[in-house]
């Protein structure tokens, strides 16, 4: 039996990957900041798949508690054979309108906590030879959209070179890209679902289902939607200048 963890799965994308490797048979480690939330999610999956489910409360952001999902992943009794990170938040207003305390917990989150799990994760894996992380970036990643974009061009980043520095036949790096996601991701910001067209819209169950086929394809890097591969091949052409007049896009 194979074991994942899986980071923010009490709702949206994260909810989902942990249905959708729990369907596969993955006995699962789940970490959210809510103990009665994470509970809920993990008797739920219990019943639903008859798999063993673990929860870990922890606020990434916080350094003592996400060196407790650190050390979990390093513990060599109970390997964690796939990780996906997926936690994370985003600010709705501007670099400045933040308070940077605001702006740190979120770099905490979306770059520090996603460096240090992968570390603990793929130092064991590297070792027994087999594994795989799954790092759930974002398509503003390619756009200049301010510091969730750049917390999440480094992500990309760091996807492409683990990749191609630690990835072989049994150790999977893949860095997954969607676009505005269903989720509790944009009400949480406070941003209404008319802020993007209806068209650019994904649904979180298609999202991960695209992402784990194109994982088990091998592929390193995911975007789902045709709508988005197409964005992510505009932007390599569009001036950056041009593609400022774009970033208030799904923030009202």
């Amino acid at each position: 039996m194979t074991t994942a963890m899986v980071t923010g799965p009490t709702a949206g994308i994260g909810l989902r990957f942990a249905h959708h490797l729990a369907g596969r048979g993955h006995d699962l480690v789940l970490v959210a900041r809510d103990e009665a939330r994470l509970d809920a999610v993990a008797a739920e999956l219990r019943t639903t798949h008859g798999v063993e489910v673990e929860v870990l409360p922890a606020d990434l952001g916080d350094r003592d508690q996400l060196a407790r999902v650190e050390a979990r992943l390093a513990d060599t009794g109970r390997p964690v054979d796939l990780l996906v990170n997926n936690a994370g938040f985003g600010l709705k207003r501007r670099f400045l309108d933040n308070d940077v305390a605001a702006e740190q917990a979120m770099l905490d989150v979306l770059v520090v906590a996603v460096m240090r799990l992968s570390h603990a994760a793929l130092t064991g894996m590297s070792a027994r030879g087999h594994g795989g992380l799954i790092n759930v970036s974002s398509v503003a990643a390619y756009l200049p959209r301010g510091t969730y974009a750049a917390a999440k061009a480094w992500v990309n980043s760091f996807g492409a070179w683990l990749a191609a520095e630690y990835a072989h036949a049994d150790l999977r790096v893949m860095t997954l890209c969607p676009g505005f996601t269903r989720t509790e991701f944009h009400r949480r910001m406070d941003v209404r679902s008319g802020s993007a067209r209806s068209l650019l819209w994904l649904d979180a169950d298609f999202v991960v289902t695209r992402a784990l086929a194109d994982y088990d394809r091998g592929r390193h890097l995911s975007v789902p939607g045709a709508q988005y591969r197409t964005v992510v091949a505009l932007t390599r052409l569009i001036p950056t200048r041009v593609l400022q007049a774009f970033q208030s896009l799904g923030r009202r």
